[in-house]
């Protein structure tokens, strides 16, 4: 006997890593040179130099046992002190490490949350588009997940459509912002108006309305546009952060949930992520990793090489006749699709050795994600090749 739904997700991959898999076959076959993979966000940048370095003088300078030991469930000290102080100097917040968790990377964060603001019956909202693993997070944790429908072209904040959907079993909102997969970054005024509406409602109903906040992109930002921190706007925000984008690091699962003391229940909260992350099996993250990030959490990427793939390929697609959201943030453009069935335009592209991920799993059918976190060459040669694709999808 085997538990049904787990193998439900393990036999059915996302549809980001059946391409991705995909993407890996043919590339045995033909080349990888002769496959244009846009599937999946794994960061073509390298880390800061300064992060190589630390791990360098970690491992010369620092014994073996207490580089590699245990430390406290909720993370090392040093750790969240420097976290702490890094989140003050960018945004002027009173940040203690006491309300600071450090995490294995985004979705084991993302699934204590979840777990930790569950009650019989709750619902948890995303926001369309949103990371199509948001709904296995939600419903592991015993909730029911809803989404609301994407704001089309400008995918701001919903917010006719989410006070619709607020109910009294509404536990929390998930906001990702700057946003996969459409590169939208919300506005400050678009935020304000809706901690407004989630003000209103919690008194409505009697209980707090909690924003989860996933910011894996928060520093991923061009042409001048800022990420407004939303606790400074909302109190009863909590959020879940990784490095993985900021410093080029997916694979070593690092990052921190921030529950402010201020936040309604705000220490019992954090309590009970710490007890949602321990029934899990999710404490005392990497320890090297930690160590890590207290040298090297200030530090900021460089985003020239992103900006530049950015920019090459929104207006390469633009002239082949593309019709794309504008990129405001993060490594990903969102693209209309040619006839509005982004499934089957995928599969059409496939033919071509093109890989793009449609809409449907971000809850926004008729739309399709590139990830533009590729070498600059890859961009320049496919441009040709998607002029060609939509012509000959047109002559279908």
């Amino acid at each position: 006997m085997y538990h049904q739904q787990a193998y439900a997700l393990g036999s059915n991959r996302s549809c980001i890593r059946e391409l991705f898999e995909y993407g890996r076959i043919r590339a045995k076959e033909v080349g990888p040179e002769n496959v244009f993979d846009f599937s999946i966000g794994n960061p073509s940048i390298p880390a800061p130099p300064q992060v190589d370095e630390t791990i360098r003088q970690l491992l010369t300078d620092t014994d073996s046992l207490s580089l590699h030991g245990y430390t406290p469930a909720v993370g090392d000290d040093a750790t969240r002190q420097a976290i702490a102080q890094s989140l003050h100097d960018r945004y002027g917040v009173d940040v203690t490490a006491d309300e600071l968790f450090i995490g294995s990377g985004a979705a084991p964060e993302l699934c204590a949350v979840f777990k930790a603001l569950t009650f019989p019956g709750a619902k948890i909202l995303a926001l369309a588009p949103y990371f199509p693993e948001y709904k296995p997070f939600v419903e592991a944790a015993g909730a029911i997940f809803e989404a609301v429908p994407p704001d089309i072209p400008g995918f701001q904040i919903p917010l006719q459509a989410l006070e619709q959907r607020l109910t009294e079993n509404t536990a929390a909102v998930i906001v990702n912002s700057p946003n996969n997969p459409s590169g939208a970054v919300y506005t400050r005024q678009a935020l304000q108006q809706l901690a407004q509406l989630l003000q209103r409602k919690q008194k409505q109903f009697g209980h707090p309305i909690y924003i989860v906040s996933d910011e894996p992109y928060r520093e991923l930002v061009y042409d001048g546009v800022s990420v407004p921190f939303i606790p400074t706007i909302y109190t009863n925000t909590v959020v879940c952060y990784s490095f993985s984008k900021s410093l080029s690091l997916p694979g070593e699962r690092i990052g921190y949930i921030y529950v402010p003391r201020q936040a309604t229940d705000g220490q019992a909260l954090y309590l009970a992520v710490a007890g949602a992350a321990r029934s899990l099996g999710h404490v005392c993250a990497p320890s090297l990793w930690q160590k890590v990030i207290a040298r090297c959490c200030h530090l900021q990427p460089d985003l020239l090489a992103y900006d530049k793939n950015r920019r090459t390929l929104y207006e390469g697609l633009l002239q082949a006749g593309y019709e794309i959201a504008p990129p405001d943030g993060a490594f990903y453009l969102f693209v209309k699709a040619p006839g509005g069935d982004a499934q089957a335009f995928s599969e059409f592209a496939k033919t071509m050795d093109i890989l793009l991920v449609p809409g449907d799993g971000f809850g926004c059918p008729g739309w399709f994600r590139l990830c533009y976190c590729v070498s600059y060459d890859k961009i320049v040669r496919s441009l040709p090749v998607f002029a060609r694709l939509l012509e000959k999808w047109n002559e279908k």
